[in-house]
C-alpha cells in the first residue's frame, strides 16, 4: 500500500484536474452571437425607432438631447473618427448607431445593462463604443467650442457680463460641481467628502451666455473647492497673472481708476487681482450689501451653467458607474457638448432673475490690502450715480 502522503497526493491531483476541467466547461460559450444580439439589424432601437423619430423632431430632441440638424452635423464631424471596418464574421456598428448610443447614454443616465436591451449591442461593446466616443467629441470638438479666449474675447465677455448682469469688468464666473460616482476601487476616502459620497470636481469658468470658457476635471471630491482651482492649471495661471487677460480699463461711467477684469466666485475662493469674492456676512454696512448682491447675481451664470448641463444630460442626476478615467471622459465630453448645443441651438433671451439666491454669505480666507481696496473701490462704484441700478435696494 502507498503511503499516506502520496496518496494525498494523487488526490489532490485528481481534484485539482477535475475542478480545471469544470472550470474550461463552465467558460464555454453558449452561443456566438446572443439571440437578443442577433436582432440587432432589425429589432434593436437604431434599426425600428431611428427613422420614425427623425420625422418627429421634438421626439427627436428629447430623446438624444439635441436637435436632428445637429445630430446630422455631429455624426458628419466625427464620422472618420468613430468609423469601424466591416469583416467576414459581423458588421461594424455605424457612426450614427454608435452616436445616438452614446448621446443616449449621456442623456438618460441608463446603465449599459439597459441599452443592451434596447440596442441589441453586448455590454462590453456598448462600454468602449460610449468610451470611444466620447473622446472622439472631446477631442475634435475642443478646438472649436472651448479653447481658451483671446484678448479680445475677453473684453467681448465682460462687455455681455456687464449687459446681462451690469456688473463691469467681468470675464466670468467661477464655481466647482461635484459629480457624483459610485466608489473606485482601490480609492480609500479621496473621492468621499463632507456629503457622505464619492465625487470628482468639475472646476468651470462660465461666461455670461451659460457656456464654459475654462474647466478643470477629475479633481478628488474630498478636497475644498478653493484649492481645487489654484492647483488647476487655469488657477494657476491666473494667480500667477498668466491667463492672457486685458489690461484694466476704467468702469463704464468713470474716467479712472482703470480696474482689472476680474472673475467672480463665493465665500470659498482666496481674492486674488483678478478674482472677487463677498463680503464676510458678519458687520455688513449698505455698500458692502449692495456689492454682495451684484457679485451673486454675476455669480448666478455658473449655478445656471451647471443647472442646464445637468438637466439636459442626466447623466449627472446618479452615480456613474464608470472606471474615474472613463467618468473624466464622460464629463469633458459633456461640458463641450453643453457649448456645442448652446451655440448651434441658443437659449431663449430671458431676463435675469432679480431676486438673489440667498444671504448666507460666510466669511472666507483673508485676502491682501491691495486686492480688498480694489474690491472696496468696486464697492464704492455700485453706490454711486454711475453704476448704481435702481431695483438693487429692494433686494439688500
Amino acid at each position: 500500500m502507498l503511503p499516506a502522503h502520496v496518496l494525498f497526493s494523487v488526490d489532490y491531483m485528481i481534484w485539482k484536474l477535475r475542478k480545471m476541467r469544470m472550470s474550461s466547461m463552465k467558460r464555454r460559450r453558449r452561443y456566438w452571437v446572443h439571440p437578443i444580439t442577433s436582432c440587432r439589424m432589425t429589432r434593436g432601437v437604431y434599426s425600428t425607432l431611428y427613422q420614425e423619430l427623425r420625422k418627429h423632431p421634438v421626439k427627436f430632441a428629447e430623446y438624444l438631447r439635441v436637435s436632428v440638424a445637429s445630430f446630422d452635423d455631429l455624426s458628419q464631424r466625427l464620422r472618420r473618427r468613430i468609423r469601424r471596418k466591416d469583416t467576414k464574421f459581423h458588421r461594424s456598428v455605424t457612426p450614427e448607431e454608435r452616436l445616438m448610443v452614446t448621446l443616449r447614454f449621456l442623456a438618460s443616465g441608463e446603465s449599459f445593462s439597459s441599452l443592451h436591451f434596447q440596442f441589441r449591442l453586448g455590454e462590453s461593446t456598448i462600454s468602449y463604443i460610449v468610451k470611444d466616443t466620447c473622446r472622439a467629441i472631446w477631442n475634435l470638438l475642443r478646438e472649436e467650442f472651448l479653447p481658451h479666449p483671446t484678448c479680445q474675447q475677453w473684453i467681448s465677455i465682460a462687455d455681455k457680463f456687464y449687459e446681462v448682469t451690469q456688473f463691469p469688468n467681468c470675464i466670468g464666473a467661477v464655481d466647482g460641481k461635484h459629480v457624483r460616482l459610485l466608489k473606485p476601487p482601490r480609492s480609500g476616502s479621496s473621492f468621499f467628502n463632507y456629503k457622505k459620497y464619492f465625487y470628482v470636481i468639475l472646476m468651470a469658468i462660465v461666461d455670461a451666455n451659460y457656456k464654459f470658457v475654462a474647466v478643470d476635471i477629475g479633481a478628488f471630491g474630498q478636497t475644498n473647492d478653493s484649492l481645487v482651482f489654484k492647483n488647476s492649471n487655469m488657477g494657476k495661471r491666473l494667480y500667477s497673472g498668466n491667463f492672457g487677460i486685458p489690461e484694466p480699463r476704467p468702469l463704464p461711467g468713470t474716467t479712472n481708476p482703470a480696474l482689472p477684469f476680474v472673475l467672480v466666485g463665493d465665500e470659498a475662493f482666496q481674492m486674488c487681482g483678478n478674482l472677487l469674492k463677498p463680503y464676510a456676512s458678519c458687520g455688513l454696512d449698505y455698500r458692502k450689501r449692495v456689492f454682495n448682491y451684484r457679485l451673486t447675481r454675476a455669480r448666478r451664470m455658473v449655478e445656471c451653467a451647471f443647472g442646464i448641463l445637468t438637466a439636459k444630460w442626466r447623466i449627472f442626476t446618479r452615480p456613474i458607474q464608470l472606471k474615474t478615467n472613463t467618468v473624466d471622459d464622460v464629463i469633458k465630453a459633456c461640458v463641450v457638448l453643453h457649448n456645442y448645443v448652446l451655440t448651434k441651438e441658443p437659449l431663449p433671451t430671458e431676463p435675469l432673475s432679480l431676486n438673489p439666491p440667498g444671504d448666507n454669505i460666510e466669511t472666507g480666507p483673508r485676502s491682501t490690502v491691495a486686492v480688498s481696496r480694489m474690491r472696496d473701490q468696486f464697492a464704492e462704484y455700485f453706490i454711486s450715480s454711475a453704476g448704481s441700478v435702481h431695483w438693487q435696494d429692494e433686494h439688500i
